[in-house]
């Protein structure tokens, strides 16, 4: 019996926190300093705006954002209420979303396993990819007026290439002997894609959903320039050109709180749906 039993009076064993409680120290201290993080970012802020050394034009208080935003709530801004803002900018994502997912996914499975697909697509995403959404705005309202579907199908544009090209790398990081064993039992084509193609790479869709639904809350400001009426990217810019900056930084914060919400429930999906990524 070791020393640590001897005055115990039990095995040291039990003394030794376990295996889980010794990972969940690590992670509860990292959301303590997180939290610590965010307070204290408000308590500087506050400090600032109390003590004056920022004009409330440019940087309005914690407690004015919070006022304005129980104001825009019940009262609205420019003609809709804050939920009216919010759900049209939804809704225009959400299209965009949508049609981007029934598009490039299956293009991405394509290109990914067909080589001379891979080389008729492949120039054309690279070309318009690194083009800021707001160099080809002018011609999608030549092209389609100033409706709701130029709105969409700019946000549309930014979302396809890089949930095409997530789409691609996972298909392309299918393992080879997953297939082999498949065929050797006599699948099909198409069952080779249904059960071990897109399951593989599941993993990698989501994540380009993910990334793509940040590309797509970050096109929208640009989206809902086009004579929009309503919308977060409406609410901020017509705040902006009168500054009332409360406004402008209470529709930051809205749109910042909504992509964290998407972010995490996106990543619960993934574990959930993909649940054998990373123990294959």
């Amino acid at each position: 019996m070791s020393d640590i039993e001897q005055v115990a009076g039990y095995p040291a064993s039990r003394l030794e926190p376990s295996a889980p409680a010794r990972r969940r120290l690590p992670l509860n201290r990292h959301r303590l300093i997180s939290v610590a993080t965010v307070v204290a970012v408000i308590a500087f802020w506050s400090i600032a705006t109390r003590l004056q050394l920022v004009s409330p034009v440019f940087l309005p208080s914690p407690v004015a954002i919070a006022r304005k935003f129980f104001d825009v709530s019940v009262n609205g801004f420019s003609d809709a209420t804050l939920w009216q803002h919010t759900v049209a900018s939804l809704s225009r994502v959400f299209a965009a979303l949508a049609l981007a997912v029934v598009t490039a996914v299956p293009l991405g499975v394509l290109i990914g396993l067909n080589p001379t697909a891979r080389a008729i697509a492949d120039p054309l995403i690279e070309f318009y990819r690194p083009v800021p959404p707001l160099a080809y705005l002018p011609l999608i309202v030549i092209w389609c007026g100033i409706g709701e579907p130029s709105k969409i199908l700019l946000i549309w544009l930014a979302i396809f290439a890089p949930l095409t090209i997530s789409t691609q790398q996972g298909v392309r990081r299918v393992k080879q002997s997953r297939l082999r064993g498949a065929q050797a039992l006599g699948a099909t084509r198409w069952q080779l894609i249904r059960y071990i193609v897109v399951p593989s790479a599941a993993a990698d869709v989501l994540t380009g959903i993910r990334v793509s639904l940040g590309v797509g809350w970050s096109v929208l400001v640009a989206a809902e320039l086009i004579a929009a009426t309503r919308g977060l990217g409406f609410m901020i810019q017509s705040a902006a050109q009168f500054l009332v900056t409360d406004v402008v930084i209470m529709g930051i914060i809205v749109i910042a709180l909504i992509a964290g919400l998407f972010e995490w429930g996106l990543r619960y999906l993934q574990r959930v749906l993909v649940p054998w990524e990373g123990h294959a």
